[in-house]
This record gives C-alpha cells, structure tokens and sequence, in this order.
C-alpha cells in the first residue's frame, strides 16, 4: 500500500513539541488528545504484533492504529466499511448533493461554541430540507437524508458547512406514492437558504437567551444581550450560501463520491509536500481560480494550529441521518421506498460473518494486508504479540 514521503505525524513529531510549550495554556484536552494519538499512531508505543511470510521468512513488526478520528492514516478502513454499510440504503433514483455554509461571522462564534453551534447547524439544516420539501409547491413528501460536517476550507482555515445528500423523491404525505424531483431540480436553494437563515438565527438568540455561548478575546462583546441581538440583526440582512451541486449520474456513483467526504480530516497526508527550517508546504485548489491547484507555505505552528482547530468535541457525531433514514425507521421506510419504486427488497435472512479487519481491507479497498511485501507470493502470519510501551497512557486512545 502506497505510504506518503510526509505525514501529519511527522509534523507533529518534529514541532509538536516546541508548539505544546508555547501554546500548551490554550489548547484543550481533545486538541492535546489528539496531537498524542496522531504522533503515536503505528509506532511501537502502541503495541502491534510481529508478522513473518511463510513463504520467504522476512519478517515486519505491524503497529496497532490509534483509531482516532482526526488521524488521516485511520480513516481509510473506516471510509470503506462505511460505504458498503450504506450500499444496502442505496434507491434506484437521483440523488443530488446540498451544502449549507454559515457565514464567516457565525463560524467565529461557532469556534469558541463548537458543540452549541454544531448541534443548531445539523438540526436547523435539517429542519429546512423536511419543511420546503413537504410544502405541497414544491414537492409535497417526506425525504430521507444524510448529513456530513465539515469545518474547513482547503487552506484550513475554520468553514464549517453540512454536506447533505438526498435522494432526488420522497413518500407522500400517507406513505402510498413515490413523489419524484422534477428531472435535474431538487428544492429552490434561495427558498432553503432563507429558511435556513431564519431557522438558524432564532436558535442561535435562544442559545444565548439560555446562557449557553461563551464568548472569549475580541468576541466578549457579544456576551452583552444588546450587542449580541444587534449582530444578529445585521446577519438577517445577507444572504446565505445553500447551493445544490448537479445531480449524480445514479446511485451508483454517490457512495463513491459522498465516500470522500465522509472520513475525511482536515488535510489528507497525500497534500503535504515538504516540512523544513520550520515551515509546512502543501497543496490545496483555490475555488476562486476554478479550483487552480496551489502551494501554500505556513510556519510549522500556524499549521498545527490550523490542524487543530479542527478537532470535534467528544462524542459530537458528525454523520447523521434524517426522514426515511433515520435509524429508528430507516429498514421499514426504504422497504416501502424500494416498493413503491418497483425495486426488489434485499434479503436480510443471513447475516454476514464476521471477518478480520484485514479480510475487509482487502474486500473493501482492494489491497492486501497479508500479501508478502518481499516475495509478492507467501502471506504474512502473526507470530508474536508486541505489547504497549508502559510509558504512554491509553488514555489518549479515542476514537471519539
């Protein structure tokens, strides 16, 4: 399996600690967490096992992963087990792909406020969806959906925007009839953003009514009741972004796009392209060039900071489901779906077994965790258990 010349880790490793000293007061327990599980993932600090081909005899020690969900080397297995889950969810229609951006004056809040903010955005993104798409003008039915939270841009800077995905039809209002999109059209994004907007501010001043924002350094205005409903008031007057990307070609093709975005960290190890005399280069497209691919150049502290400006709260999920997928009715609603659309209901009377996790590498993402990287014919077989190191607390390990 192809391994980047640079890695996040390596970053970590060689400026993580200068960056502790100098920052250690303000980082958070998750950031602290995270930089650990990161710079230790793979490495004997975490135990493994030693492998040996029973071909060729060489031998390699394998590292357990630190399975946290900000580290970019943990999410390729987790992206693949996620797609063939939701293969099973997959109905013969269209499926169109909607994002919903706050503005830059609402993510400065959101940024000392993450979880308050986060949870409006996911609840009020999905308000808006339910609500103009059960509107008899515009399609009048129940849709299913699934959102996905994003909180950068691809110079990591702090963007948090929902990327939902919908199939392009719902259920009628008694369950009888499949109601399908007009073809290439889903909702008017000028209808959803304006709802969104209001939905969004009326849940952000009753956050604030209920003393739940904190608003730190050049924010502690907004603690005072009048300046925090002023700023309110001038965000009512802009627009805000909601677009709806064109609609996939079929099912097929949305797992393996939405599938990038799903498991994705704030920068991939496949970006970064140097690391010396204390600066990080990588690459990243600047949208207002059509995407032009560009190098950015940061000290290695501002990159680590952007990195982790990115870390979630503990237990924040950031994939959810909603309408006919919802998980309390999510079988009971497709099969009613796949019915009305003339689709054959999967057959569900035999559980799949369980496999080893390199079994499903190998099933889900092609390459093989067994083969013998040296000889390409023996396979690699476990023959001794390599323990954690006693110097490093499991405490940092969560896959939160």
């Amino acid at each position: 399996m192809h391994r980047p010349k640079l890695e996040v880790a390596d970053v970590f490793r060689r400026y993580g600690p200068a960056y502790r000293e100098k920052y250690g007061a303000s980082m958070s327990t998750a950031q602290r967490r995270v930089m650990s599980a990161i710079e230790l993932c793979r490495t004997a600090a975490l135990g493994g096992h030693l492998e040996r081909c029973d071909e060729c005899g060489h031998e390699r020690n394998c590292f357990n992963s630190c399975r946290d969900r900000h580290c970019p080397k943990c999410q390729s297995l987790a992206r693949a087990q996620w797609i063939e889950d939701r293969q099973t969810e997959l109905i013969e229609c269209p499926y169109y792909h909607v994002v919903f951006t706050v503005p830059e004056e609402i993510a400065a809040i959101g940024y000392q406020n993450k979880e308050v903010v986060y949870n409006i955005l996911f609840r009020t993104t999905a308000e808006t969806l339910k609500i103009i798409a059960a509107d008899p003008q515009h399609l009048g039915a129940e849709i299913g959906f699934f959102a996905v939270l994003h909180s950068w841009g691809q110079s990591l800077q702090f963007h948090p925007h929902l990327h939902c995905v919908v199939p392009g039809g719902g259920l009628s209002p008694d369950g009888e009839r499949w109601i399908p999109c007009r073809p290439n059209f889903f909702l008017p994004v000028r209808v959803l953003s304006r709802l969104f907007r209001r939905l969004f501010l009326e849940s952000l001043q009753k956050a604030f009514d209920s003393e739940k924002l904190r608003f730190f350094g050049r924010l502690e205005t907004f603690g005072k009741p009048l300046a925090f409903t002023q700023h309110l008031a001038e965000l009512k007057k802009h627009e805000w972004v909601v677009y709806a990307k064109r609609p996939f070609a079929g099912p097929e093709q949305v797992l393996d796009y939405v599938g990038r975005y799903t498991h994705r960290v704030a920068i991939s190890n496949n970006r970064l392209l140097d690391m010396e005399n204390g600066q990080v280069s990588f690459q990243w497209k600047d949208y207002r060039t059509d995407g032009q691919v560009k190098t950015m150049t940061l000290p290695a502290d501002e990159f680590i900071r952007r990195f982790l400006l990115h870390v979630l709260p503990k237990r924040l999920q950031r994939i959810r489901y909603y309408g006919f997928l919802g998980h309390r009715y999510r079988q009971e609603k497709l099969d009613r779906c796949r019915r009305l659309l003339g689709m054959r209901l999967p057959d569900r009377r035999t559980a799949p077994a369980e496999r080893d996790y390199r079994d499903r590498c190998e099933a889900l993402t092609g390459s093989s965790l067994r083969q013998c990287p040296q000889c390409r014919r023996g396979r690699m077989v476990s023959i001794m258990t390599l323990p954690r190191s006693p110097r490093y607390s499991p405490a940092i390990i969560d896959s939160s």
